[in-house]
């Protein structure tokens, strides 16, 4: 499967990508590809070793002659974003991704693509065989559960990495270099709430939220795309006068995702049903034209329901008002954006996963922030609010944000090196995105660390692409710096 990667340049990185596209590596289940890098290893004379949470590490002795340069990591994530689209049965446990390519982009036919973090652990393991660099001693740190929960990286052992340069190859522009990054915490509401049955009167509805874009939580914050749960809350409120009651509810598959599509289902009085159509269709008239130029396909529907009333209870009239309403108020989307660094996101949160089923109501939100105090003030905030209507919330996943590091040498090697290999100066960022640093530097203060990668857009979304061209020039500056640094040449 996937054999036409294995004619793409460079080589070794896209014969690598195929294993990972071949091979499925959800969140929680990297178990088979492990054993994949594993036997490599073995076959290829390299160590190999695990920490106690389960994160894999594979090394490579200096060349002849560099024993006593400073060592490099470079870091990864082997699990990827499992989305696809409604209308294309695929099984990320078992199926391995369809991709092709298409005006010089690579693609997954309706999928992700898993570039994000792929490509990065295919140029770690390109480095590992590659036998035309010198190279100090090598370290590939191979992180699990990252885009679930940053699981890996936060139960990663302390003294067990030996380098001094963390290279991380989890970011997503040419041209830019990475610094610093956000911090963050998933913020989990579950409440059980009042139901009764359906009165003689009422009818069962589905109401659809479709046809929007998607994207990272963290990158694409900033850029005004829709959010399919606050877009069906805001129609399930205007709905209100009405007197729905609602009898599930189904939005968003991941906290770090922006969803794309979100399902309620309602009881309402028969009579009412020509003006909840009417209703719809003017939402989704100014949905589209808010939208514009960015979820022009929005779609907001009515169909009937799988089930008729009569085999159903939905929430009483209070707890769809209240419900409704807290979901209404909550935060989402760019709550305020950075004075120290211009043009970035400081915080925002993201509405990712939002259900409703036999009157058991589960969110989870992922707050993020360059201020750790701003990540537990926006999180305080969804306790403050969904305590008003009985929901207990708790906090978890909490990860510390990356702080820059302007002066660094590794930086300073880079930008010479970028300078040399593309001809032009990269841009030092910060991202609103939380990248693994801020927890490894955390465990390890010792390194010091860039992350950079090839383009990806789309990421988390079916819409994940990656530019050919870019990955040729992610690999020649990643083989130079590993080289330089190798070297003993002066930053």
């Amino acid at each position: 499967m996937n054999d036409h990667l294995l004619q793409l340049s460079p080589e070794p990185v896209w014969r690598h990508f195929r294993t990972l596209c071949n091979t499925p590596r959800s969140s929680g289940h990297e178990a088979k590809l492990i054993d994949i890098l594993e036997r490599w290893a073995d076959d290829n004379g390299l160590a190999h070793d695990r920490d106690s949470y389960g994160n894999l590490r594979i090394r490579r002795a200096a060349s002849p002659g560099c024993e006593t340069v400073p060592g490099v990591i470079l870091q990864g994530h082997l699990d990827m974003v499992t989305q696809a689209n409604s209308d294309h049965p695929h099984d990320f446990l078992t199926d391995p991704l369809d991709t092709y390519v298409e005006n010089g982009w690579l693609h997954a036919r309706g999928t992700t693509l898993g570039a994000d973090n792929g490509l990065g652990v295919a140029a770690a393991l390109a480095i590992l065989e590659a036998d035309d660099i010198d190279h100090g001693p090598i370290e590939a740190l191979f992180t699990l559960e990252e885009e679930t929960s940053l699981q890996g990286a936060l139960s990663l052992d302390e003294g067990w990495l030996e380098g001094r340069y963390l290279l991380n190859l989890d970011s997503e522009d040419r041209g830019e270099v990475y610094i610093g990054c956000a911090g963050g915490a998933d913020v989990v509401v579950d409440a059980d709430l009042p139901m009764r049955g359906c009165d003689e009167e009422e009818v069962m509805r589905r109401v659809s939220l479709t046809g929007l874009v998607g994207g990272h939580s963290g990158a694409d914050i900033h850029k005004e795309l829709g959010n399919a749960n606050q877009l069906l809350v805001r129609a399930l409120r205007r709905l209100g006068e009405f007197e729905i009651r609602l009898v599930d509810y189904q939005g968003g598959t991941l906290r770090n995702a922006l969803p794309r599509e979100a399902f309620a289902t309602i009881v309402v009085d028969e009579h009412h049903l020509p003006a909840v159509e009417d209703a719809l269709a003017g939402l989704q008239r100014l949905y589209r034209e808010e939208l514009a130029g960015v979820d022009d396909d929005v779609t907001l529907t009515l169909s009937p329901a799988a089930v008729s009333c009569e085999d159903v209870e939905a929430l009483t009239d209070t707890a769809t008002e209240l419900l409704v309403s807290a979901l209404h108020a909550a935060p989402y989307g760019v709550e305020r954006m950075s004075v120290e660094v211009p043009g970035v996101v400081e915080t925002s949160n993201n509405l990712g996963v939002v259900s409703l089923e036999n009157g058991r109501f589960h969110l989870c939100a992922l707050v993020r922030s360059l201020r750790d105090s701003a990540t537990r003030n926006l999180a305080d905030r969804f306790t403050a609010l969904f305590g008003l209507i009985g929901a207990q919330t708790r906090v978890e996943n909490v990860y510390p944000g990356w702080t820059p590091s302007a002066d660094s040498t590794l930086l300073t090697r880079f930008r010479r090196l970028h300078r040399e290999q593309l001809g032009e100066d990269p841009a030092v960022k910060v991202i609103h995105a939380g990248l693994e640093c801020g927890i490894i530097g955390g465990k390890y203060p010792q390194l010091e660390m860039i992350s950079f990668g090839p383009v990806i857009r789309g990421a988390h979304s079916p819409t994940e692409r990656t530019e050919l061209s870019s990955v040729e020039e992610f690999w020649r500056v990643l083989k130079a710096l590993v080289a330089d640094i190798a070297s003993g040449r002066a930053a």
